[in-house]
């Protein structure tokens, strides 16, 4: 039984990523299911709109905390918000996936990302859609990604098309009742693991500091994200405690 913890209003699971992988395994073979990974980010964007982004992550299957920034403000409350980054888990699943010789699906990146992930991971097979950019705002691009799942009906599906698109898209997946396996929503993982992005080194990350890396190695595409948007959730933890709103164990 996977325990969950809320924080800012949100349900996370708990647990390592070895429970993650062999979760997500165990149950790759049955209807769609999808799970998310919030960093501080989407929490903030969840806060402010929250009708569209709670529904999606409240459907989701499992939902796993992005951020140690994130872990460090819960742990303020008490609450004990393991991190499960999406690039590890997605690095995990890719590794498994080849030994196990599965075929994946991915949504987002381009073919020459899927074949760079075919010749780094033997014996993985890659079944690949790239929508155009803005495809959300089309029903008849999104029916074509929903379709291109169905049809590949591969027992793990990496959705990397940002947020909120994946979360949306995850979500119409699973409403087809012939949609098979896990999606994942993994931003910019698939990146990582092709070299077209890198990771901060490991200590960094554990200094709670991979946004400064990722806000120094692009500044202008992430500086309105990390030096604006991203500090509201002090302002929205503190606002949450002053109003008494309870996190709770489950």
């Amino acid at each position: 039984m996977v325990n969950a913890v809320r924080f800012l209003g949100c349900r996370f699971d708990s647990g390592s990523i070895e429970d993650a992988v062999s979760d997500v395994l165990a149950v790759a073979d049955g209807r769609f299911r999808y799970l998310v990974t919030p960093n501080v980010h989407h929490m903030v964007k969840m806060l402010d709109d929250p009708a569209t982004l709670k529904p999606l992550y409240e459907r989701a299957w499992r939902v796993f905390c992005d951020s140690r920034v994130l872990s460090r403000l819960a742990r303020f409350g008490g609450v004990h918000l393991p991190v499960i980054t999406g690039s590890d888990l997605t690095a995990h699943m890719i590794d498994r996936a080849a030994k196990l010789g599965l075929t994946v699906a991915l949504v987002g990146p381009t073919p020459v990302a899927g074949a760079m992930l075919e010749k780094r991971y033997d014996g993985l097979k890659v079944a690949l859609h790239t929508p155009p950019m803005g495809f959300i705002a089309s029903d008849h691009e999104i029916q074509k990604c929903v379709d291109f799942v169905v049809r590949t009906r591969a027992p793990l599906t990496f959705l990397g098309v940002g947020m909120p698109q994946q979360e949306i898209l995850a979500s119409r997946i699973a409403d087809h009742p012939e949609a098979r396996g896990v999606g994942l929503c993994i931003g910019a993982s698939i990146d990582f693991l092709t070299g077209k992005q890198h990771r901060a080194p490991v200590w960094v990350q554990r200094a709670g500091l991979e946004w400064l890396h990722r806000l120094l190695s692009d500044p202008r595409r992430l500086a309105s994200r990390y030096l604006i948007e991203c500090p509201r959730i002090f302002y929205l933890v503190w606002w949450r405690y002053r109003k008494g709103q309870p996190e709770s164990v489950s």
